[in-house]
């Protein structure tokens, strides 16, 4: 089969939970196309360096430097729109010029084309808001729904046992979808009792501007302190220089065996609370040494720290 996997470029959890998608496609003999835009496509193309690539529909946005996202997204929903739109058409010329057996769509909207079978992948089945805003909880997950009813399937990554959900709430819903349990890119890697040479790694990632200001938090923490520490800045287009500030060695990024490697053996993690993140450390059996700082004003971040947080409290 000839399938296109596109992730959506915000962030880079999206990208990095489809590179196990893409792996078991290539294992099963599939011929795989990367698709998207930005960093999000960078990182798979790093991954798979002799895959076909094709750009679609570019997406840049900015959260807000307050403790709300509410505004900026309602005032970004018009941009998101025509991003969508955008992106519906360039698959229809694509699918004119090349068919493909499958589309997998991570959180791309437009994605969908009766003319193959189109796949939905997304573990936010619920969408969450802060409080005074819930009454808009209801409202946004029907309008994700019409979005998600539109592909033939719709995979969550997650367990399908609530009591095993890594997602909780978010992705345990009414909805008619099919489970494939988490995906992380270090799930076929070895969990290892590496010998780190950091007490402390920090992993960055999400939109700015809250990326830099996590750095900046972790730098103005840690400079000067006796613990040895790393900040992995998730920048994938930087050059992969290390900068050393005393105690504190700076990287725009690493491989998935190195990165695992200084994860598994600091003794403490930070890192966003975002849901690859939290896949990602489940796969290396990390959670509990991870610090998990939700991006402020985005609830379903909010959301998984408290509860994951609960969870491990009651083991």
């Amino acid at each position: 089969m000839k399938i296109l996997v596109a992730p959506l470029n915000w962030g880079l959890g999206h990208a990095s939970r489809c590179v196990p998608v893409v792996q078991r496609l290539l294992d099963e003999g599939h011929e795989v196309i990367l698709g998207g835009d930005g960093e999000s496509l960078t990182l798979l193309r790093k991954h798979f360096p002799k895959l076909r690539y094709t750009y679609l529909a570019p997406l840049n946005l900015r959260y807000s430097k307050g403790k709300s996202q509410v505004f900026a997204m309602l005032r970004a929903l018009p941009k998101l729109m025509a991003w969508s739109y955008k992106d519906h058409l360039m698959l229809k010329t694509l699918l004119r010029e090349e068919m493909m057996d499958r589309v997998i769509s991570d959180n791309r909207f437009g994605l969908y084309n009766k003319r193959t079978e189109c796949i939905y992948i997304t573990h936010q089945l619920h969408i969450l808001f802060p409080k005074g805003l819930r009454w808009l909880e209801s409202i946004a997950s029907r309008l994700h729904a019409r979005v998600y009813t539109r592909y033939n399937k719709v995979w969550v990554p997650d367990y399908e046992d609530p009591k095993k959900s890594l997602a909780g709430a978010l992705s345990h819903t009414a909805a008619q979808v099919e489970y494939i349990g988490p995906l992380s890119r270090f799930q076929n890697l070895l969990r290892t009792t590496s010998t780190s040479y950091y007490d402390v790694v920090a992993v960055l990632s999400g939109l700015e501007p809250h990326r830099t200001l996590l750095e900046n938090e972790v730098m103005k923490r840690y400079a000067g302190q006796q613990e040895k520490v790393l900040i992995v800045q998730g920048l994938m287009h930087r050059p992969n220089t290390r900068i050393k500030r005393g105690n504190i060695t700076i990287v725009p990024t690493m491989n998935d065996g190195e990165l695992a490697a200084a994860l598994c053996g600091a003794k403490h993690i930070i890192a966003r609370s975002g849901y690859s993140t939290i896949m990602d450390l489940d796969a290396l059996g990390l959670i509990d040494k991870a610090e998990l700082i939700p991006t402020p004003g985005q609830p379903e971040q909010e959301y998984l720290a408290a509860y994951l947080a609960q969870k491990h409290a009651l083991k």
